[in-house]
């Protein structure tokens, strides 16, 4: 039986949550959880990796980090105290498309942390020798990086899908020399340039007032302005790839071999995109009960792990398969995961498979959403991709409404072999394991 909107009524909705946007355009969405004694706090500013020219890669991930490390207002140190003086929490990280950031604070603490958050975001002073020790654990986090193979196979595998001239192939942490030719001049250029409220998007969840809340925000934030920042920039469409392509990267003294591929798959705003979710949670994401994992995992034998994933963006997605192998078995597993692939998409997925998994999906949605902080990136979600603060009832409603013939089309629409990339990382191969 199909699982109904009324059941799930209290959550996250238009009737419980306040969308509002303060008079320099930034906009907030507030829920209140009255039985909290917390907030969360997660947004984000338009100032992500696409941004970076490739000889100083990582540069927005670098200006993130070191957002914390001194203002105008606070060096290191009262930063630090700060926080740990109430026992709050505050960070920033980069990605391609934006910098974000997120917190976590008693509420009668809020204004002290959105004074924090105002400092970080307007008023960084990048001192230098915060800089520095900075830049020396990035340089030693690349350094591991380049010897993990699930990294590794990670990174080819977004090169080969993207190409070296779209943000999406590139890593937003760069690369050694990326890093290493980075100024502290750099950093101050790339905040006063990308830095400001226009495409600013924030949501506050906990024990608020939510009309209080906006108030506030607009006393903290509202006035920040930064009238050389630049326009957000426009990404363009992947070109997906006109045929097959592999790539095995080899990491001496290395004991396992991780596995990435895939096929471009459907945007976040695509009607596909639900119904690739729904097939995809029974091709490989649903627990033990995937299918990936069950046939190369479980009955073959072939890897340590095994499952799938469907990422997207406003302008593209990927379907991948992941796993983690005996490099003697990588052939037979890539073989075996491409048979699945097939079997999926050309027969259609049973009733009682589809109603396994729909039941998993719609049930998952109280839990994901339990705590503060799982509803503030919901919220983020649903601005970013424009879904409307009525989106789980549309989701449980397309999950039930979606069919058999549903997913198999998708399937046969998107996991296309001509556009297959396959992507490995680990120790050099003498042979397939005997049969």
């Amino acid at each position: 039986m199909n699982t109904t909107w009324e059941k799930y009524k209290s959550l996250p909705n238009a009737s419980n949550v306040t969308r509002a946007q303060l008079s320099n355009g930034i906009v907030v969405l507030l829920r209140n959880n009255p039985y909290s004694s917390a907030i969360s706090m997660a947004g984000y500013v338009s100032a992500g990796a696409a941004h970076d020219a490739n000889k100083k890669l990582g540069l927005a991930d670098f200006v993130a980090r070191a957002l914390k490390y001194g203002t105008q207002k606070y060096d290191f140190n009262q930063i630090y105290n700060l926080l740990e003086s109430c026992g709050a929490n505050l960070g920033f990280s980069g990605s391609t498309h934006n910098t974000n950031f997120s917190g976590k604070a008693l509420s009668e603490d809020l204004p002290m942390m959105l004074d924090l958050l105002r400092q970080t975001l307007e008023q960084p002073t990048f001192p230098k020798n915060e800089v520095a020790m900075l830049r020396d654990q990035m340089l030693t986090g690349l350094q591991i990086r380049a010897q993990d193979t699930r990294a590794q196979a990670a990174m080819n595998f977004d090169h080969m899908l993207y190409g070296d001239d779209h943000p999406y192939g590139r890593p937003t942490d760069g690369f050694i020399e990326t890093i290493q030719a980075i100024s502290v001049e750099d950093l101050h250029t790339f905040h006063q340039t990308h830095y400001g409220p226009r495409g600013m998007v924030m949501a506050i969840t906990g024990n608020i007032d939510p009309q209080a809340t906006i108030n506030t925000l607009e006393t903290a934030i509202g006035d920040w302005t930064n009238p050389n920042q630049a326009p957000e920039l426009v990404i363009p469409t992947p070109v997906a790839p006109t045929s097959p392509q592999r790539k095995d990267a080899v990491l001496p003294d290395k004991f396992q071999t991780d596995l990435v591929m895939g096929t471009p798959g459907p945007c976040r705003k695509s009607p596909d995109y639900l119904k690739a979710v729904l097939g995809n949670n029974i091709l490989g994401q649903f627990g033990l009960m995937g299918r990936i994992g069950d046939v190369v995992r479980d009955q073959a034998g072939l890897a340590y792990h095994a499952s799938t994933s469907l990422n997207a963006t406003s302008i593209s997605g990927v379907w991948e398969v992941i796993a983690g192998v005996n490099p003697s078995n990588l052939d037979r597993a890539i073989d075996l995961i491409k048979s699945e692939l097939e079997r999926f998409r050309s027969t259609k997925v049973e009733p009682e498979e589809l109603a396994d998994s729909r039941a998993n999906l719609i049930g998952r949605l109280p839990i994901s959403l339990e705590s503060n902080a799982g509803v503030a990136y919901l919220l983020l979600r649903i601005e970013r991709f424009d879904l409307g603060l009525d989106y789980l009832q549309t989701y449980i409603n397309e999950l039930n409404a979606t069919t058999a013939e549903d997913i198999q089309d998708v399937a046969v629409k998107y996991i296309n072999f001509d556009q297959l990339v396959i992507s490995s990382a680990g120790p050099a191969r003498e042979s397939e394991s005997a049969e």
